[in-house]
């Protein structure tokens, strides 16, 4: 455990729910590796206190940062001062900073991580053509360094047409005619399949979308981290497909905290 005292950093990770949030787990370890006296610590943020409880978290004099995850990662933009170009271009953030001048900075990383996650496991999507589930905060990050990635096609899946609408319409101004969307999921052709929803959180929840309409030789990932083993995923893998799981994404995230919180420099 971390000595906390009087001196200690603070840093928060924000979710509903949030018992199966990893980031403490890994970034901690990293505190003390740098021999920084900080900490972070998970806060349950409902819906409907959000805008109250980053508010006050904003004015803890020695608190740092914080991390956005399920499903305030959309919602969150509204409560920094500036987004990066990239938070700004898919409309949300999992991570902000206090600058010097107390100023709040959004960043995204979601979709950088998970790349890199699927490069380093040898699923490199250039080329490739990539089925999408969710149109959401984490989606909408994964969708655009997707593209950015060289992802030959990308079709998107969500219930909620109007979200999906929007996204297909911010993602079409940086990466014209790459992108479809559909209310419905289409997996046909797919060679990776994504699952961007927090469908598998719980025991009980249906699957995003049915791997057994995927080709043979195609991957699917989920960004759920815990479990590890999501339905999903256990069903992929006894249809004998390849599977990618949700802590790579995080994983490959450490680094670029790091940086962007300026650990250790």
């Amino acid at each position: 455990m971390p000595d906390i005292g009087g001196s200690t950093r603070l840093f928060a990770v924000l979710g509903d729910p949030v018992a199966q949030v990893q980031a403490p787990a890994l970034l901690n370890p990293v505190f003390e590796q740098l021999g920084l006296d900080a900490v972070l610590f998970p806060v349950h943020a409902p819906a409907d206190r959000l805008g109250a409880i980053i508010g006050g978290l904003q004015r803890i004099s020695n608190l740092d940062g914080l991390l956005i995850t399920v499903p305030h990662k959309m919602e969150a933009c509204r409560y920094a001062d500036e987004l990066s170009p990239a938070a700004a271009l898919v409309g949300s953030t999992n991570a902000m900073r206090r600058e010097a001048d107390g100023r709040w900075y959004g960043e995204n990383f979601d979709g950088v991580g998970f790349v890199n996650g699927l490069r380093s496991a040898g699923h490199d999507p250039s080329g490739r053509r990539v089925f999408l589930a969710g149109a959401g905060g984490a989606g909408t990050a994964i969708a655009a360094a997707l593209l950015g990635a060289g992802a030959a096609h990308l079709s998107v899946y969500d219930p909620d047409p109007d979200r999906l609408s929007a996204l297909v319409a911010r993602l079409d101004r940086s990466a014209p005619g790459r992108t479809t969307g559909s209310c419905t999921p289409r997996l046909q052709d797919a060679e990776v399949a994504v699952n961007a929803t927090p469908l598998g959180l719980d025991p009980g929840d249906p699957l995003p979308f049915a791997p057994r309409e995927l080709a043979p030789g195609a991957v699917v990932a989920d960004i759920v981290m815990h479990p590890r083993e999501t339905e999903l995923l256990r069903k992929a893998a006894a249809l004998g497909l390849s599977v990618h799981h949700g802590i790579h994404m995080l994983d490959h995230q450490i680094a670029l905290y790091r940086s962007f919180f300026r650990l250790g420099m």
